[in-house]
């Protein structure tokens, strides 16, 4: 039956990619919210159509809150490509910004689709009592990120109404409570299975109990709620459904690991050449093959897809100087998320080509997030947007670290035996004590260039001293040094006003009783 109900979630997934709105007709066969929501089948589809909102605004959630962190240069062809992009990096971003307003539309798209679940589908049924709780999942998670991100953004816990549509902001209170309110129902409803062992890769495609556990401590230490943190979050570790990935540390975001024991949250795509999952991801942070010398490449590294990049998100070399700092220059987990130019030429034999430059870039290049051809679902030479590799939302990894700042913070006792964990993955020596320090270093290297180190630096108040200087310099590599390209003279993260990020205009514009953050 399990196997039943996935095969027709992946299904419906296929077709809500195109059709999200649950209250029009579909293929001359489903009618209108008032004889939707009936069966187990419509259930599903309704669900469908929330993993499908979901995911969609993966690539403008990752473009944006990367872009926001020190951990990447925007780069890419030169200064105006993806010019968007390069104010985020740079913090000369408006009110306008379309990657900003693209976030928040895709959040309160989210929104609306577990709304419609929630408001109309009855809980008759195992399927449908699911459905539910996944529904409250969404709305929380979709709310985390507009509380931490935009703070005083509307909460909304059913479909509006047309009457209603013009809301006023909602304290972060307001919302802090809504999502701890659905990730506790959602976890205590009974209906959302855990995964049966650390290798389990069929029932993490959808939403865990754990997941919902790890989401629910995760708001818990965003509020400093640290004993509400380690009880929830200590639930996660204990119950022994996940583990940190043992293999090849460069491989722990490949398709080869795709829903495995580290999986968390993960949006899913599809390994079929008949109904691929399209996404810019890969080549936006590939490396800018048009401006690196192939001619040397060592067959070893032939997967390498050579023929896509556009050069987006190359390590700073203050990432990499952290990395050297912590675990030295050959460190196992430095080595496995990034390369120098020295080592491409070295080891790979590729480097930059001879009168050549990559923008944005000073001689470091990811290595865990590399276009690899056999991850390729369909083989388009030059456009790999077609990859096989799922997107990493949380990792367990991820979950260990906000444990042992929880423990931390809260008194508890289990901080380095969490830390150690990470630390012993990384090739390093364990520690018998924790400092807040050691935490903020460990998940700045674990997890840099997955979508959580801006939100972190803003709550532990790093942001203004890490951030204030970002984009006053921007530099070029040609295969010898790095050098400035170019300096702005407005740049960087201002403190009392990029904490949040602003309201988009074109609401603030059609709602006259929403007010606009501070300083923008």
């Amino acid at each position: 039956m399990k196997l039943k109900y996935i095969t027709m979630i992946l299904l419906a997934l296929g077709l809500a990619a195109c059709e999200q709105n649950l209250d029009i007709p579909k293929h001359g066969n489903i009618g209108g919210m008032d004889v939707f929501y009936k069966t187990d089948n419509d259930a599903l589809q309704a669900a469908a159509a929330i993993y499908a909102a979901w995911s969609e605004g993966y690539f403008n959630w990752y473009m944006l809150k990367n872009a926001l962190s020190d951990d990447v240069w925007c780069g890419g062809q030169n200064r105006g490509d993806n010019a968007e992009t390069h104010y985020l990096n740079e913090y000369t971003f408006g009110t306008e910004h379309g990657m900003v307003e693209g976030v928040y539309t895709s959040l309160y798209s989210i929104i609306y689709n577990a709304n419609l679940v929630l408001d109309n589908l009855p809980d008759d049924s195992d399927v449908k009592r699911r459905v539910i709780a996944e529904a409250k999942f969404f709305r929380a998670w979709a709310h985390f990120e507009l509380v931490t991100l935009w703070g005083n953004a509307p909460a909304v816990d059913h479909v509006l109404l047309p009457s209603e549509y013009r809301m006023f902001n909602s304290a972060p209170a307001t919302t802090w409570a809504l999502i701890e309110q659905d990730l506790t129902e959602a976890i205590n409803s009974g209906t959302l299975p855990s995964k049966t062992g650390k290798d389990d890769s069929e029932t993490g495609i959808r939403i865990t109990k754990e997941t919902a556990q790890a989401y629910l401590g995760k708001a818990y230490v965003f509020q400093e709620k640290w004993a509400d943190a380690i009880s929830t979050l200590d639930l996660v570790i204990n119950s022994g459904k996940y583990d940190l990935y043992r293999g090849d540390y460069g491989d722990v975001l490949r398709m080869t690991t795709n829903n495995g024991c580290e999986s968390i949250l993960e949006t899913q795509v599809r390994f079929d050449p008949s109904n691929p999952t399209f996404s810019m991801v890969p080549i936006m942070v590939g490396w800018r093959f048009d401006q690196l010398d192939l001619n040397g490449l060592e067959p070893a590294y032939s997967d390498l897809a050579t023929d896509a990049g556009y050069g987006f998100f190359s390590p700073t070399k203050a990432l990499y100087d952290a990395f050297v700092a912590h675990e030295g220059a050959d460190g196992t987990r430095l080595n496995q998320t990034m390369k120098t130019h020295d080592q491409l030429k070295n080891d790979m034999g590729i480097g930059v080509g001879s009168g050549k430059a990559l923008h944005g870039n000073e001689g470091y290049f990811f290595w865990k997030n590399r276009i690899l051809k056999s991850e390729s679902v369909i083989e388009i030479t030059g456009f790999r947007i077609f990859q096989g590799s799922n997107y990493r939302v949380m990792r367990y990894a991820e979950v260990l670290l906000l444990a042992a700042e929880a423990h931390v913070k809260g008194g508890g006792s289990q901080a380095a035996n969490y830390i150690n964990e990470v630390r012993s993955r990384a090739g390093l020596s364990p520690k018998s004590s924790v400092t807040m320090d050691d935490v903020k270093t460990e998940k700045r290297l674990e997890l840099c260039a997955e979508s959580v180190r801006f939100q972190d630096l803003v709550r532990w108040g790093d942001a203004p001293a890490v951030l204030g200087e970002q984009g006053k310099e921007v530099r070029q590599f040609n295969g010898t040094n790095a050098t400035v390209e170019y300096t702005n003279t407005v740049y960087g993260f201002k403190t009392g006003k990029h904490e949040l990020l602003p309201i988009p205009g074109k609401e603030i514009a059609l709602n006259p009783n929403i007010d606009q953050n501070p300083k923008w």
